[in-house]
């Protein structure tokens, strides 16, 4: 029997949908997150194309760099803020998650345009590898070529975990001024490791479907459309950042 308390994503697991339907008139919809989660891309695109055009306004690279990089930090802060508001108050995720769309349209928009201008056309690249990468788990989750049973989640959640472990210690260890480039390099090992995580991000895919499903099924309350958009936006960011990240190692290599 699947284990429903646990996922790798650590926003959408089944004890929070499980708490947050007592009580509930309005039960939440697989539809309606689906509209929900539309509605944070378009957010996170006009959010986006704002920092891109603050960038490219500017010809001079240097300058370009210092007038994105404040808004850059505000959506990376902010959106972690936010994240950290909608993880522990659900109920206000009908505010709260359309507010980190935003930031983090803000924080995606800086960094891909600092790629652009390295990298002429990585961004396009990038965001048609994100969709195509979404549309194939999704299909992989609904033909059922995947079945979300106890062993694959556990070992999704403990790849997530690794990679979240590798991270963290990279950054310590970044801080104290360690050479890091066999990580962050263009080098054979450093692709490799990218490509092990665009990966993971992918199956996390198929744990956001699963569990979105079945707190509908449950019948969790409506506003936890937002909370389960949020939720699948969260992992839908980080497959982008790190399909970007192993585009610009493969271009470092030409």
């Amino acid at each position: 029997m699947i284990n429903l308390s646990k996922t790798s994503n650590p926003v959408l697991t089944e004890k929070r949908f499980g708490r947050e339907s007592i009580a509930s008139s309005e039960a939440m919809t697989v539809n309606g997150t689906i509209n929900k989660t539309a509605l944070m891309l378009l957010l996170v695109v006009a959010a986006a194309m704002f920092t891109w055009n603050k960038f490219f306004g500017v010809t001079n690279p240097e300058a370009a760099s210092s007038a994105v990089m404040p808004w850059v930090f505000a959506g990376g802060i902010g959106g972690f803020i936010t994240a950290l508001v909608t993880i522990f108050r659900p109920k206000s995720s009908g505010i709260s998650a359309p507010i980190y769309a935003v930031f983090e349209g803000l924080l995606l928009g800086g960094l891909s345009a600092v790629f652009e201008s390295m990298y002429s056309g990585i961004v396009v690249r990038a965001v048609a590898l994100t969709l195509a990468v979404f549309a194939i788990m999704l299909f992989v989750y609904r033909s059922g070529i995947i079945k979300v049973n106890r062993k694959f989640m556990l070992g999704v959640v403990a790849a997530t975990g690794g990679i979240a472990l590798v991270y963290f210690v990279s950054f310590i260890a970044g801080m104290f001024g360690a050479n890091l480039s066999f990580l962050h390099g263009s080098g054979t090992f450093s692709i490799g490791f990218s490509l092990v995580v665009v990966g993971v991000a992918a199956l996390n895919l198929v744990l956001d479907f699963s569990f979105i499903d079945r707190a509908s099924q449950s019948g969790a309350p409506k506003y936890m459309e937002w909370y389960g958009a949020f939720g699948l936006m969260v992992t839908l960011v980080w497959l982008y950042l790190e399909i970007l990240r192993l585009l610009a190692k493969l271009a470092g290599r030409d």
